[in-house]
């Protein structure tokens, strides 16, 4: 697998480093929203590799490879703080090989909130939604057998959905001029139903973790579809806190300064759906937004290694 050839845009990052972001789309930039709102002084390089989306419809290899391009790519670039995984799936399959590749550089990996859901559930029930490449990875499921031994109730159930072509679908949508979620509405709601009922009642679902980074951009469509008794966790601030944490350990305290211009987002897709993103969640002008133009054979090679799931 090769993905070599690759064109980045011009940077003005500084000899005090950045902080590096990537995910597999544009769902990542509710980690960086979470991010810029816990460390405004920081500077921002966010990479969206929507060329190659999405990660949790790929084989593993693909997605460890991406990662370790990705990784190389924002190296070159100047000094790297860290590097915040802003994707379950790249965390689940690939931050490990990352960590063993690059020891003196800080990961941060986003994981479902497994835990803080068991603390909120008072039915026992908790349902979870996320990609395939997620839900079957072996992190995942370490992690869910490691806070169900870890004291909780043996009645406590996780009623996992994989949901195929979400995550695209709202790539997609971002693109589009009107925003219609008629479409999306009916494939969120197809993927709840499939989990059985929501509710507050004994045997219903009373908590939903969202366990894609993309989910959060359909939170409301969701909440419509499980009712307002129904809590729904996601993982951007808790990612915040901890990167937060770790650079006032490794660099002490900076002041918060104005954040205009510290941030920097990328793209191997769409440099218009960027712009439609970074605009409606981020409010960030075009300015901020830049294409990485990538070889035909790296297209090649995305499109071959689809898997069929």
């Amino acid at each position: 697998m090769n993905s070599k050839a690759s064109k980045l845009p011009a940077t003005d990052i500084n000899a005090s480093g950045f902080i590096g972001v990537f995910d597999s789309g544009i769902g990542g930039l509710s980690v960086l929203q979470a991010l810029r709102a816990e460390m405004p002084q920081e500077r921002f390089v966010y990479w969206a590799d929507s060329g190659y989306a999405p990660y949790g419809e790929r084989s593993d290899a693909f997605v460890i490879e991406r990662s370790h391009f990705i990784t190389q790519e924002l190296l070159s670039q100047g000094p790297v703080k860290a590097i915040v995984v802003a994707c379950n799936t790249a965390t689940a399959v690939a931050i490990e090989a990352l960590r063993a590749r690059y020891p003196q550089l800080p990961f941060i990996g986003v994981e479902p909130a497994l835990k803080p859901a068991l603390a909120q559930t008072q039915t026992l029930r908790v349902g979870v939604m996320g990609t395939h490449g997620t839900l079957r990875s072996q992190r995942f499921e370490k992690l869910r057998q490691s806070v169900l031994t870890d004291g909780a109730p043996k009645s406590c159930e996780f009623v996992m959905q994989a949901c195929k072509g979400l995550a695209l679908a709202i790539e997609q949508q971002t693109e589009k001029a009107i925003d219609d979620t008629q479409a999306l509405t009916a494939l969120c709601a197809h993927h709840v139903q499939s989990m059985g009922t929501f509710g507050t009642a004994s045997g219903q679902i009373d908590t939903l973790v969202l366990g894609c980074t993309h989910y959060v951009f359909v939170q409301d469509i969701l909440r419509k579809l499980v009712g307002p008794n129904v809590n729904i966790i996601s993982t951007g601030d808790a990612v915040a806190k901890q990167a937060q944490r770790l650079m006032a350990k490794s660099f002490g305290s900076m002041p918060v300064k104005d954040s205009q211009g510290n941030v920097q987002l990328w793209t191997t897709g769409s440099l218009h759906a960027l712009h439609a993103a970074a605009s409606r969640w981020l409010d960030l002008s075009a300015d901020h937004c830049h294409q990485v133009i990538t070889s035909s054979t790296v297209s090649a090679v995305s499109t071959s290694t689809r898997t069929s799931d």
